[in-house]
Formats: C-alpha cells, sequence, structure tokens
C-alpha cells in the first residue's frame, strides 16, 4: 500500500500578548495546500485578563464578544484536533506557518494544555514559509519575506487581513504556489 501524500496545513494565529499563557489566542485558522476546500477555523474564548492592547488591535477581535461567544479553549482545541486527524484518511499532515515561531509557538501550547497533545507531533515542529523560501533558492532572510514570495509569483493581490481564517488560506496558496514551481 503507498503512502498517503504529506498534506501541508498552513496555520494562522491571532494573539492579543507575545507568549501564549499569560496571554490569548483568540483565533485560529487552517488550510491545506492546494486544497482550498480543506479549512478550519475557530475563535477561542480568552484565558486570561492580560492583554497587549496594540496586539489586540491587529486582528480587530473584540474580547468582551470572544468572553461571551466563543468556544472555550477546551471545545475549540479538541476540535482542531478532530479536524487535524481527520485528515490522515488522505494524507499526513504537516505544520507550516508563517512564521512557524510564532504561530507554533501558541499552536503546540494550547494544543497541549488543552487537549494534552498536540496532533502535529510532539515537538510541535513543521515548515516555516520563509526557511523553506531559503533553502529553495539560496537566498539569504532579507530576500525570504511572504510579500516577496507573493510577488514572484504575482500572488500581490492575496489580501492579508489578520484574520486567522483568511491568512491561513493566504499562506497555503503561497506554499502551493512555491511547491508547484519545485515541481516544475
Amino acid at each position: 500500500m503507498p503512502e498517503l501524500p504529506e498534506l501541508y496545513v498552513a496555520v494562522d494565529v491571532e494573539a492579543d500578548g507575545p507568549i501564549p499563557g499569560p496571554y490569548s489566542m483568540l483565533s485560529l485558522g487552517m488550510a491545506v495546500a492546494g486544497r482550498p476546500d480543506l479549512s478550519f477555523y475557530t475563535e477561542l474564548r480568552p484565558i486570561s485578563d492580560d492583554f497587549v492592547p496594540e496586539a489586540l488591535a491587529v486582528s480587530g477581535l473584540d474580547r468582551d464578544r470572544l468572553l461571551r461567544e466563543a468556544p472555550p479553549p477546551e471545545v475549540a482545541m479538541a476540535a482542531a484536533a478532530r479536524w487535524v486527524n481527520g485528515l490522515r484518511r488522505i494524507g499526513r499532515p504537516v505544520f507550516l506557518a508563517a512564521p512557524a515561531v510564532w504561530d507554533g509557538m501558541y499552536v503546540h501550547w494550547y494544543f497541549v494544555r488543552f487537549t494534552g497533545r498536540n496532533p502535529f507531533g510532539t515537538t510541535g515542529s513543521g515548515v516555516d514559509l520563509r526557511s523553506y523560501w531559503m533553502g529553495v533558492t539560496g537566498s539569504e532572510w532579507s530576500g525570504s519575506h511572504k510579500s516577496q514570495i507573493k510577488k514572484r509569483f504575482g500572488l500581490e493581490k492575496l489580501p492579508h487581513t489578520h484574520h486567522a481564517g483568511e491568512d491561513a488560506a493566504e499562506l497555503a496558496q503561497v506554499f502551493d504556489a512555491v511547491l508547484r514551481r519545485e515541481q516544475t
């Protein structure tokens, strides 16, 4: 039986501070590169009263609304884990982010804290778009910004909205273009 293909799951997080724990992940979006039909989005109830106003302003999310209406992290992260694990029927999910350090820090901490394990693996490791691009092209860090990659593939009009679901879809499209470049 042939091995299932890798599925690059583009992940984006919106948060209200610089680290998980003292601050909250407010939304989580995931989208599979090359498969626009496969996506996931949830908002989360904040876990603390602390937040950095400037960080909160980036997403435009309303903390008061999230406190009233968003699912608790246990529920949201369990749903996210079910979605990732459901992908295993068709492939092997691989975490992808830009930057993987930021989004991965929140995603790994939240999965472990609220579900007991990260469905992407025990280390929470994955692919970072800029690092991947540097490896593929030999470019320096300064030449690996997502906006430069988007320009290279004529994707400049793809919006980056700071909505986790939309930004995950954007990243999935960008990474799919990079992968298709490698296959030609």
